[in-house]
């Protein structure tokens, strides 16, 4: 049999949940702590459902990075998978800049206490408003993606004390694999690679901006420490390419994110030793390029930092057997946590990390369908897992839920209150989101009587 004609080794399934345990948990006596406390504990103080978050969690995700990337490398958070203002201070506090990606995330980043020059801000429709706010801000840079957006921006510059540092976000000619690609193919992210000198060469008529660097962003959840460092050096040739037609040294390089976190069986986390080495060698290449030497090197992790970090909890309010089916209802469901349900453009539908918190060392042995409290049957949580024999008022805890779970799904639907959130630091839990209310939905609805 030939070499191409042999079938691909397949990769062991990994339990997630005995892995998050183990790494970042723990247990006592059958229950799931969180931090050194009792989810049955935290569930009892603010209600069900809600979304508990562990600090410190996130700062051994930012250590981790810190020791994988080069010092010259800064660390960007992006906003996106988890916008909430505590979450922002933690990592503020400890020198990351942020992402945004909208006025609303900009208007959040500076209300955190973020500086101007630790902001970046990228996005394909920013609007003039949107833009505005940034250049009256100060921020460090705008990503523009597109003649069109640069031109605008030259326009709003007009007048200002001084020319807008933008970065030339690019849409390469090759992908870099991943979850969700964002490269190599038709897009409304970046400048196309190949239109990229006849654009520039129009950029650079232009009286009232300035290119200070690129940014690529090939492609995310990303879980092949290869394909992250081809991403890497891809990033390095372009940028030689903008640095020759501007005929000067770059400040920045934004490498983008796309660090993944592994959700299902077959996938596994980031071989980050081989990431050690291979960006000790992206950083020699930069060193060795007398344009590229200075820039600054940027990553925007997100889901990296955060996701392992959250559990969604709720409580199961009946069991109910259905033509050879077991249904646990539960009080969470969908319009909290769009993506664990699988109808956050997955093709595939698969189960998010999840056990019965107050059940986690009890073997399983019933085949169940994690359902919410909505009239539709996308409101499922997981499909066919098994599960320790489940009962009323069993806690459920969905984990990899730090990141593009709240702020990611549609609340409205139905009109349930929304779920509050709750950080655990230095082993105690603070709520840094209320729960919502009945009132809430009419707050910002306006009456023709």
């Amino acid at each position: 049999m030939s070499a191409t004609a042999k079938k691909r080794k397949p990769r062991p399934s990994i339990d997630h949940v005995a892995r998050l345990v183990e790494q970042f948990y723990g247990r006592r006596d059958n229950e799931l702590y969180v931090g050194g406390i009792a989810v049955s504990e935290i569930a009892e103080t603010f209600a069900t459902p809600l979304f508990v978050y562990d600090a410190g969690v996130m700062l051994k995700k930012l250590e981790q990075l810190r020791a994988t990337y080069p010092e010259r490398f800064e660390l960007f958070y992006s906003i996106k998978a988890n916008p909430n203002a505590e979450i922002l201070k933690l990592f503020l506090a400890r020198g990351c800049g942020l992402e945004v990606a909208s006025g609303g995330e900009l208007h959040q980043a500076l209300a955190a206490g973020c500086s101007p020059d630790r902001l970046i801000f990228a996005g394909p429709g920013k609007t003039q408003d949107e833009l505005r706010s940034a250049l009256d801000a100060s921020i460090r840079e705008i990503h523009v993606e597109s003649i069109e957006e640069a031109r605008l921006l030259d326009s709003l510059s007009a007048g200002r004390a001084k020319p807008t540092n933008i970065a030339l976000r690019i849409n390469p000619a090759t992908d870099a694999g991943g979850a969700m690609r964002m490269g190599g193919q038709a897009s409304p992210f970046g400048i196309d690679e190949e239109c990229l000198p006849d654009v520039l060469d129009q950029i650079l008529q232009l009286q009232h901006v300035r290119v200070v660097g690129v940014h690529l962003f090939m492609g995310t959840q990303i879980l092949d420490a290869e394909t992250l460092l081809s991403q890497y050096h891809r990033a390095i040739e372009i940028a030689l390419q903008v640095a020759h037609r501007i005929n000067g040294p770059l400040e920045s390089i934004d490498f983008g994110g796309g660090l993944g976190t592994p959700y299902f069986p077959h996938e596994q986390e980031l071989d980050h030793s081989r990431l050690v080495d291979g960006l000790r060698e992206v950083d020699v290449k930069l060193n060795a390029e007398p344009k590229l030497a200075a820039a600054r090197a940027m990553v925007e992790p997100g889901r990296f930092l955060v996701a392992e970090a959250g559990i969604y909890l709720s409580r199961v309010l009946r069991v109910k057997p259905s033509r050879g089916k077991t249904y646990a209802v539960i009080d969470g469901g969908m319009h909290h946590h769009l993506a664990a349900s699988g109808n956050l453009g997955q093709t595939i539908k698969r189960n998010f990390p999840v056990a019965v918190a107050n059940k986690i060392a009890v073997p399983s042995t019933q085949e169940v369908q994690l359902v919410g409290p909505l009239c539709t049957p996308l409101d499922c949580l997981a499909r066919n897992v098994v599960l320790p024999p489940i009962a009323a008022d069993d806690l459920i805890a969905v984990f990899q839920s730090g990141a593009y779970a709240r702020t990611s799904s549609p609340h409205g639907f139905l009109s349930h209150d929304t779920p509050p959130e709750v950080l655990v630091v230095d082993g105690q839990v603070r709520q840094i989101r209320r729960r919502g209310r009945a009132d809430d939905w009419l707050r910002d609805q306006v009456s023709l009587s």
